[in-house]
């Protein structure tokens, strides 16, 4: 368990506090690109680390993100119009550029420079992957652009989603690393869903419910290994990478195609859970992209015009009791992506972790926790850089794999995380 202070600090990501220092070194997820899809096209509100943000793109396609109220008397420029190369509040017409840098004053004469005075707080906004990223540190150690496998693939190759989420960024990304409960809520997943079943290496996920953790440390994060009993005196090991702060990858089924998330803070009661998958050799047939837009695998389908989903708080998560009795699914909730939300947002918007007892299989989750805390303390007292920073962390791919019963994980766990751009799935 966590004392309520250390539960505070790792936590909390608003500006200032520690943890929201960690979150902004580095580049994260702040919009999917459909949501700005051309120039001039109407502005989006984004929240991020408790920051009020908005999104836009200026008649000649560049991206901005600027502080959401104006200048002049604080209303908000979501309802303003964007217009050659700005955008302008509707209250007293201001305009301004991408970089928030205040162009026009109307009532102001242009020859007094009133306008090249006035400057909102901006952050850069880049397209990547079918994802617009942001970085908001100091500009003075902006690192380079994320690396992760997924939004470096072409985009033909990969599928990409978001969804709304009532809770805390950590409890939903500790759900992530945890592979023992796959077992359990995700049983029926497991034999049923088309974008993982069918995989030879299914049938040890049901059948050992006492799996063992071992959890190596990476430049980036964790390595995280779960093994269960197999055949021929062997283990069946599936893989989990944890890249700080919260990118994690899903160990692959067969030839589905891989996938996995990261978890964004909205503020300190809600977060955008980001979900993947790609293939690294081949495109996504029309069959899988249509699955996941269907909310298959770890997608989710939403109430119309959101990114809330349609299985919510509202509805009960649409919890069908009957199913839960006649066990064909544990929770009585469809699809892996509305059961992990229910379970995650059930803890409350922060779970208290002073009133956790946890066991063996939460060894990733203790590990992660040190690590997040570690940095974060570093960080703070010395300027060190955390780990998942440097590109060259990202580049690490989940697997599955079996080994003989006396060989070692952490070797073998070593040689084959780290990949190159399209390498093989390593996968049972």
């Amino acid at each position: 368990m966590l004392r309520k202070e250390q539960n505070d600090f790792v936590t909390q990501t608003g500006p200032g506090t520690p943890m929201g220092n960690l979150f902004r070194s580095y580049w994260i997820p702040a919009l999917m690109a459909e949501e700005l899809p051309e120039a001039d096209c109407p502005p989006v509100r984004v929240k991020l680390l408790s920051e009020r943000l908005l999104a836009f793109r200026d008649s000649e396609g560049k991206l901005g993100l600027i502080d959401e109220f104006c200048a002049h008397r604080g209303v908000s420029l979501w309802f303003g119009r964007t217009e050659e190369g700005g955008i302008r509040c509707p209250y007293h017409g201001w305009k301004y550029d991408v970089s928030g840098q205040c162009v026009d004053v109307p009532s102001e004469p242009a020859e007094n420079g009133f306008s090249q005075r006035i400057k909102l707080n901006s952050y850069p906004l880049i397209e990547k992957g079918g994802v617009l990223w942001t970085y908001m540190g100091d500009p003075a150690r902006q690192p380079p652009l994320p690396e992760y496998e997924f939004a470096s693939v072409p985009l033909s190759q990969s599928f990409i989603s978001k969804r709304f989420q009532e809770c805390n960024w950590l409890q939903a990304m500790e759900g992530g690393i945890d592979s023992a409960h796959v077992a359990w809520l995700h049983r029926a997943d497991i034999n049923e869903d088309p974008l993982v079943s069918g995989a030879p290496g299914n049938k040890y996920n049901t059948s050992d419910l006492q799996p063992v953790f071992e959890v190596a440390e990476s430049p980036g994060g964790l390595y995280i290994g779960v093994r269960r009993n197999a055949e021929d005196d062997r283990y069946y090991w599936r893989v989990t990478p944890w890249v700080m702060p919260c990118f994690t990858g899903v160990p692959p089924r067969g030839d589905h195609p891989i996938h996995g998330h990261f978890w964004i803070p909205i503020d300190d009661h809600q977060c955008w859970a980001w979900s993947y998958d790609f293939h690294p050799q081949r495109d996504l047939t029309d069959r899988e992209r249509q699955l996941m837009k269907d909310g298959n695998g770890i997608h989710v389908t939403y109430v119309p015009g959101t990114y809330i989903p349609a299985s919510n708080k509202s509805n009960n998560y649409r919890i069908d009791r009957e199913a839960q009795r006649s066990n064909r699914t544990m929770s009585g909730i469809w699809g892996v992506g509305f059961q992990d939300a229910a379970l995650q947002e059930s803890m409350g918007p922060i779970c208290d972790r002073t009133k956790e007892n946890l066991a063996g299989t939460d060894n990733g989750i203790i590990m992660a926790r040190h690590r997040l805390m570690k940095a974060a303390k570093a960080l703070a007292e010395k300027g060190v850089t955390p780990p998942g920073v440097d590109p060259a962390h990202h580049r690490v791919r989940q697997a599955t794999f079996f080994l003989k019963r006396d060989e070692s994980f952490a070797e073998k766990v070593m040689d084959t995380m780290p990949h190159e751009l399209g390498a093989p799935l390593i996968t049972v």
